[in-house]
């Protein structure tokens, strides 16, 4: 058997996302690829990128993210280049690969930013690099992924501090307010076949727990499946709603605890639509900044990649469920969708 070579890099794998107008359509298609998908929804998604110039900030949060990791592995003393590809996007994986190729890389990491196990998450992501190596040929760099960091105290210290901060900017306490954590909701064919919903909450409760909020609940946003297709629930409308009806909301904070950066799904779904809601009924709300480049979610990072190389020998993870695997097993989140998948199953962009 041949021994593999070093570590010699890392790769950023995001999702991608257009970066003005005349991008918007084209990204679309490229995520609605053989999905079948009514144009008007398409254009209906396309609607929510003209509300911010059609570009979205997932591109120059990856950009800052790959600054941001990059120093906290120099200042380690790692020497490792950092690498970007995007499943839908410019730069795509395939031709982020053939440039690693040509850089002479041969063995790299990937930090997926997505922190919790599903489908779209993380099979297809390792599908989607499986078919950018079969396509750069030859030569191709082997990739392989650092595990979840979903109970890492890394994470779950970033996002304690952004609902600290959240809920002093209305002047309340995580022990005195409504806590919502809200995640991609995604179809019942693909949850059941995965631990996305035991992670995310798993990751909620972690997070409550470290600022001491009490009153706190998981809902989902950015649902787009017809009525027929259960997904999971509540929506995050829904939630704030029924939760208000019931007994008066005097304040709420929301975490969007399942995205990585506040891309367009955050600042749609809860700065304008949950936010003007929110105003509708009087309800004094702040909106928790995802992990974003927070010096403990990249330290984090750093200590995923000093795992692999052999450098850390502690894999710190809080909680219930220890460490999460580095390898998938063979079934690991496998899905095939019993009907259509509609637009916006997973377009965390």
């Amino acid at each position: 058997m041949n021994e593999l070579p070093p570590y010699d890099s890392l790769l950023l794998v995001s999702f991608g996302g257009p970066e003005g107008q005349d991008e918007v359509m084209p990204f679309l298609e490229n995520v609605l690829r053989g999905k079948n998908v009514p144009r008007e929804r398409m254009l209906e998604v396309a609607e929510h990128y003209a509300h911010f110039g059609g570009v979205s900030p997932i591109n120059q949060h990856n950009r800052e993210l790959m600054a941001a990791i990059d120093g906290e592995l120099k200042a380690a003393g790692i020497d490792l280049p950092i690498y970007w590809g995007n499943r839908n996007w410019k730069p795509y994986i395939a031709e982020t690969l053939q440039q690693m190729k040509d850089d002479g890389r041969q063995r790299s990491l990937a930090f997926f930013t997505s922190m919790f196990s599903c489908y779209s998450g993380c099979r297809q992501y390792r599908e989607d690099i499986i078919a950018a190596r079969a396509e750069v040929g030859e030569g191709a760099p082997i990739v392989e992924k650092v595990r979840m960091g979903f109970n890492h105290p890394g994470f779950i210290a970033a996002l304690a501090d952004n609902v600290r901060k959240a809920a002093a900017a209305i002047k309340v306490t995580p022990e005195s307010t409504k806590l919502m954590f809200t995640a991609h909701s995604i179809p019942m064919g693909m949850a059941d076949n995965c631990d996305y919903e035991k992670q995310l909450r798993e990751s909620s409760r972690l997070v409550a727990e470290a600022c001491g909020a009490t009153d706190w609940e998981l809902v989902f946003q950015s649902r787009s499946g017809p009525p027929s297709q259960p997904w999971l629930e509540p929506d995050v409308l829904d939630a704030i709603s029924e939760m208000d009806e019931k007994r008066k909301l005097t304040s709420l904070v929301v975490m969007p605890i399942g995205f990585v950066s506040d891309h367009m799904e955050v600042m749609f779904d809860l700065d304008e639509e949950a936010a003007e809601q929110c105003k509708e009924r009087g309800i004094p709300m702040a909106r928790a900044c995802s992990v974003g480049t927070h010096p403990d979610f990249v330290s984090m990072i750093r200590g995923l990649v000093q795992e692999r190389l052999g450098t850390l020998d502690e894999k710190p993870a809080l909680g219930n469920f220890g460490p999460w695997h580095d390898v998938c097993p063979k079934d690991c989140c496998q899905y095939t969708p019993r009907r259509p998948v509609a637009a916006g199953a997973g377009i965390p962009s």
